[in-house]
C-alpha cells in the first residue's frame, strides 16, 4: 500500500467503479463520494477497503472533507438524465458547478491534480468539414444538441477557466467515446444500457449511426495514466478503441460473440430517422448526425501516456457476458 491518497468522485457509476478497482490494485488509497452514504455498503462489498464519504455536485458541504489530505482526484462524477429534462440547466447547471465546485476544493486541499472525465461529447459534436477529430476541437455549446452533450462542454471550458483564473490544481482531462465494458455493480453507463436493451429485444430496429467505443477498463487506465505523467498537466486526451461502429454492426458483434435471438437486424431509413426527430427529442439529434462516421484520434493519448485499447469487438463481448452473468447471480 502507498501513501498515496486518491479521491473518486461517483463511486458508484460504472466508470467510478473501475477507476476505484484499477486504484487499489495499484496500491493505492482510495476515497471515493456518493451522494448517500447509505451506498457505502454497496460500494465496499465490491472493492473491499477504501473510504466512502458523502458529497453533492450540487452543493459545497462535504467537499472540503473529502479532499482533504488527498494528493489527486480522479472527478469522474456527472449527471446523466435518463430522460430528455424539462429545463437543460437541470443537467448542465451541475456538472459545470460541480467541476468548479471540486477543483475549488482541490486547491483549497493542496492536492496535486485533478483529471477531469469529460466526453467525446466536448470534442465532436458540431458539425465540421470533416468527420476526424482530435483534442484540438470543440464542440459549440450554442449547436441545438441534447442538454448532456451541452453540459460535457460547458462544464470541462469552465473547468479550464477556473484553473487559469484561479490557479492550481493541476488539471488533465479525458475525454472518451462511449464507454462500454463488463460492469461491476451501481449504475450502468448509457453505452452499457444500450447493450442490455439490444439482449433484451427492447431495439428491434436501430438507427443509422456511428460512434466510438472506448473500454471502460482502458479509460480507467488512461486517468491513472494521466494522474502523475508529468506531460499530462494542462492537457486533454481522447480516447476510444479502433474505428467508430453502428448500431448496427454493434448488433452483430453481439450475434457472434455471445448470440440471442431478439437482437435488431435492421436499420432505420433517413427519412424514417426524419419523421420521427418531428416528435421525438432524441431522434432529432440523431438526425442532425445522419452520414457521419467519427475518426477519433487517439495518437496523443498513445504517444505521451503509452497507452493501449483493447479491441472493440473484445469490450462489446465482455460488457454482453457480464450483463448476462448478473442475471443468473
Amino acid at each position: 500500500m502507498t501513501d498515496t491518497l486518491v479521491l473518486v468522485t461517483g463511486g458508484t457509476g460504472h466508470l467510478g467503479g473501475h477507476a476505484i478497482a484499477r486504484l487499489l490494485a495499484d496500491g493505492h488509497r482510495v476515497r471515493t463520494t456518493v451522494r448517500d452514504l447509505g451506498r457505502a455498503a454497496e460500494i465496499k462489498a465490491v472493492h473491499g477497503d477504501l473510504e466512502v464519504v458523502a458529497a453533492d455536485l450540487g452543493a459545497d458541504d462535504g467537499w472540503a472533507g473529502a479532499t482533504e489530505g488527498v494528493d489527486y482526484v480522479l472527478h469522474v462524477a456527472s449527471p446523466f438524465p435518463p430522460s430528455s429534462p424539462e429545463n437543460d440547466d437541470e443537467v448542465i447547471r451541475p456538472a459545470r458547478d460541480g467541476a468548479v465546485r471540486v477543483l475549488a476544493a482541490a486547491r483549497e486541499a493542496g492536492v496535486r491534480r485533478v483529471v477531469l472525465t469529460s466526453s467525446f461529447a466536448a470534442v465532436g459534436y458540431s458539425a465540421t468539414p470533416r468527420a476526424e477529430y482530435t483534442e484540438a476541437d470543440w464542440t459549440d455549446p450554442a449547436d441545438p444538441n441534447s442538454a448532456y452533450v451541452r453540459s460535457k462542454v460547458i462544464a470541462e471550458r469552465a473547468a479550464w477557466e477556473h484553473v487559469r483564473s484561479a490557479g492550481g490544481p493541476e488539471l488533465a482531462v479525458i475525454n472518451p467515446a462511449g464507454i462500454f465494458g463488463p460492469v461491476l455493480g451501481g449504475r450502468p453507463s448509457s453505452s452499457v444500457a444500450l447493450v442490455r436493451a439490444m439482449l433484451d429485444g427492447e431495439m428491434p430496429v436501430v438507427p443509422p449511426l456511428s460512434f466510438g467505443v472506448a473500454d471502460v477498463r482502458d479509460v480507467a487506465d488512461l486517468h491513472v495514466r494521466a494522474m502523475t505523467h508529468p506531460r499530462a498537466a494542462g492537457e486533454r486526451f481522447l480516447a476510444a478503441s479502433g474505428k467508430a461502429i453502428s448500431f448496427l454492426e454493434l448488433a452483430r458483434i453481439l450475434a457472434e460473440t455471445v448470440g440471442g435471438d431478439a437482437l435488431p437486424t435492421r436499420e432505420l431509413t433517413a427519412e424514417e430517422v426524419r419523421a420521427a426527430a418531428e416528435t421525438d427529442p432524441a431522434m432529432r439529434e440523431a438526425a442532425g448526425r445522419l452520414g457521419r462516421v467519427p475518426v477519433i484520434r487517439t495518437d496523443k493519448a498513445r504517444t505521451v501516456l503509452g497507452w493501449r485499447s483493447r479491441p472493440v469487438a473484445e469490450t462489446v463481448a465482455d460488457t454482453a457476458r457480464s450483463l448476462l452473468a448478473a442475471r443468473t447471480r
